[in-house]
């Protein structure tokens, strides 16, 4: 019988919320959080709150999970990203997700000295999508149309999904939830405007959601039954030295705008958990909430914001493997704090 497989006591059962951020092939890092989390018999997610690769990785797995639960949603996930690498293959890295494997730079992964990656970096800085992709193409629509049931995913009263976009008019955010999930609200949360024209839903148009949320927390507060969160981080926050060349300057400026919409929203959650812990907030709707974080921020910060365009399957592999390694000593030290308390400094992570 497999991990996946093994019958968990209730009391031993631990219910928490994940917020999944955003950051392209870097998103399978959240692949193998995923995975291995599923294969522990003792962990049931209430919600899922995703931007971009994060909001992708919550509807494979949920769509998976609706179709064959705990291995139905490994078996989602591996599908979906073997179909990125080979995606990429076919369109020759014109896309940003879609770049074939490359080495450069002072780790094998990075692909900033790449042909492709320097002719596409070049078009877009000269072209905008309109231009240069009048026809909208992105392969990522045809996988999301042929892998998820979104009509039955919507019908489903029990699951509990958040997918962020920025609104291009307004400067607001946009969360899909669960019964107005589709192929664009995915899409638009994964709109680079430089890259792909802006999704249209319902007469706005939307951008990456992680200019605004990435994720949004707030939702998996309010309306989700577990207290407990697992913030899932791949864009790193912290680096040992200030960058000084050009690349290095994007990379970081990369980093700070995709984290900086989270270090502000947890800010001030840490502020009401103060408050809430000094007695000063009773008979309110405010309540206690755990936080935990599951990242591999030393290995993450060597790869470049190019290598986010990385969809070579020995890439993506590896950062699997490091999802699945790092939510394993995780779970170990971690697992029975769920449900009790924070596992998270929030004052050292955001503030």
């Amino acid at each position: 019988m497999s991990q996946a497989q093994k019958p968990v006591h209730k009391k031993d059962r631990r219910r928490i919320n994940l917020a999944l951020q955003g950051g392209g092939s870097h998103g399978a890092f959240t692949w193998g959080v995923l995975d291995r989390l599923m294969r522990d018999g003792r962990i049931f997610i209430d919600g899922m709150s995703g931007t971009s690769a994060g909001a992708m990785n919550a509807v494979v797995f949920t769509d998976g999970f609706i179709k064959g639960g705990r291995q139905g949603a490994i078996d989602s996930l591996h599908t979906f990203w073997k179909q990125i690498s080979e995606r990429a293959l076919m369109t020759s890295g014109v896309m940003p997700w879609f770049m074939p494997g490359a080495s450069g730079g002072q780790n094998q992964w990075n692909v900033d000295d790449h042909p492709a990656f320097m002719m596409a970096d070049l078009w877009t800085r000269m072209f905008s999508p309109y231009q240069a992709n009048p026809l909208d193409l992105n392969p990522l629509r045809d996988i999301l149309s042929e892998m998820i049931d979104f009509d039955a995913l919507r019908k489903r009263k029990d699951i509990k999904l958040f997918v962020s976009a920025t609104n291009v008019r307004t400067c607001k955010l946009k969360v899909f939830r669960t019964e107005e999930m589709c192929a664009e609200a995915l899409l638009a949360s994964a709109c680079l405007p430089m890259v792909f024209k802006a999704v249209e839903i319902d007469g706005e148009q939307y951008w990456d959601g992680g200019y605004l949320a990435n994720p949004a927390i707030s939702p998996l507060i309010h309306d989700c039954v577990s207290k407990d969160v697992l913030i899932v981080q791949i864009n790193p926050m912290n680096r040992p030295d200030v960058p000084t060349s050009a690349r290095e300057i994007l990379n970081r400026v990369n980093e700070v705008s995709f984290n900086s919409t989270l270090a502000r929203e947890m800010s001030g959650i840490y502020t009401i958990s103060k408050l809430i812990e000094e007695g000063k907030l009773q008979d309110t709707p405010f309540h206690r909430v755990n936080f935990h974080m599951i990242v591999a921020e030393e290995e993450m910060s060597q790869l470049g914001a190019a290598s986010k365009s990385n969809a070579d399957w020995k890439f993506l592999s590896y950062l699997y493997e490091l999802g699945v390694s790092t939510t394993d000593k995780w779970l170990a030290e971690k697992v029975d704090r769920i449900g009790v308390e924070s596992t998270l400094d929030m004052v050292k992570a955001y503030s």
